[in-house]
C-alpha cells in the first residue's frame, strides 16, 4: 500500500556565493516512512534540510508540500545562554503555548520526563538532545526535520536516539527526514536513503545504496561490509547517561 506523499522535490539546485551546493535534487517524502540523508562533509545535507523545511527559499527548482504540511526541525547546533536562567519547561513553551499535557506527553516519549524542572544549563548532552527531540513533537507534526540528531552523544546514547526516532515516527504517522553520518546504526529505522554529494549520487533502500558503486567511492567497502553484518542485540536498556540495566535470561 503506497503512504500518503507529503512532500516531492523535483530538480533542487542552490548556489551560495557562486559556489553549487545541490544540482538537480529530486526526491519523495512519505508519512510514516523514515528517509536519511548521508554525504560527506560539504556534500549540501544540511542545507537540504533547511530548503526542505523552509529557511532557505532562494533555490531553484520545485517542492510541493501537502496542503497546512506541520514541520518539527532540530538542528545541527543548538546554542544555550549557560548564564540564562531556563528550565526544561520554559524551553518547550518559548515558541509555542503547549499545555501541561502535551508538554508532558512530549518528555515522556523521548524518555526524559524527569527533566521537566531541571534547568537546560545542567543537561548533558544526551539528556537536551532529548529534550529537542521531544521540542520537534510538540504540535504532532506530520515530518520531523532532524540534522545529525546524535552530534556529540556516544554510541549506546545514538543507537537509543534512532530507536526513539523510529518509535515516535510509528506514534506520530509521521515522516522523517534525518541527517545522519552513520549508515550502520541508523540503518534498521530508515526505508530510504538519500546519498548526496551536492548532487544525488543514488537513493534507494539501505542495503541497495550501501552496494551502490558511487556510495562504495565515497565511503569504501569497509563502510559497506560494516552495514552488510551489523546486527545490534539488546540484552540490556541504556539509560540517558549512558548506564546499562542489564536482564538475565535464565
Amino acid at each position: 500500500m503506497t503512504t500518503e506523499l507529503l512532500l516531492c522535490a523535483e530538480d533542487i539546485s542552490y548556489r551560495q556565493g557562486g559556489r553549487l551546493i545541490l544540482d538537480c535534487v529530486s526526491f519523495e517524502l512519505r508519512r510514516a516512512q523514515i528517509t536519511t540523508i548521508i554525504g560527506p562533509n560539504g556534500a549540501g545535507k544540511s542545507t537540504l534540510t533547511n530548503i526542505v523545511n523552509g529557511l532557505i527559499d532562494n533555490y531553484t527548482g520545485h517542492i510541493e508540500r501537502s496542503p497546512e504540511l506541520r514541520i518539527g526541525y532540530l538542528p545541527q547546533k543548538v546554542y544555550v545562554n549557560t548564564l540564562m536562567p531556563l528550565s526544561v519547561e520554559r524551553l518547550l513553551r518559548l515558541t509555542r503555548q503547549s499545555s501541561d499535557a502535551e508538554i508532558d506527553r512530549a518528555l515522556a516519549q523521548s524518555e526524559v520526563g524527569y527533566l521537566r524542572q531541571r534547568q537546560v544549563r545542567s543537561l548533558s548532552e544526551g539528556e537536551l538532545k532529548r529534550v529537542l527531540l521531544a521540542r520537534t513533537t510538540l504540535g504532532r507534526p506530520d515530518l520531523l526535520v532532524l540534522d545529525e540528531p546524535t552530534a556529540g552523544v556516544d554510541v549506546s546514547g545514538e543507537i537509543r536516539m534512532y530507536q526513539l526516532i523510529g518509535e515516535l515516527r510509528a506514534q506520530l504517522q509521521c515522516a522523517v527526514l534525518l541527517v545522519s553520518h552513520d549508515l550502520h546504526l541508523v540503518m534498521s529505522q530508515t526505508d530510504q536513503v538519500l546519498c548526496l554529494n551536492q548532487h544525488l549520487c543514488c537513493s534507494g533502500l539501505p542495503e541497495s545504496v550501501s552496494q551502490h558503486p558511487e556510495y562504495l567511492a565515497l565511503f569504501g567497502q569497509q563502510a559497506s561490509d560494516s552495514i552488510a553484518v551489523y546486527a545490534h542485540h539488546h540484552d540490556h536498556e541504556h539509560h540517558v547517561s549512558g548506564a546499562t540495566d542489564a536482564h538475565r535470561h535464565d
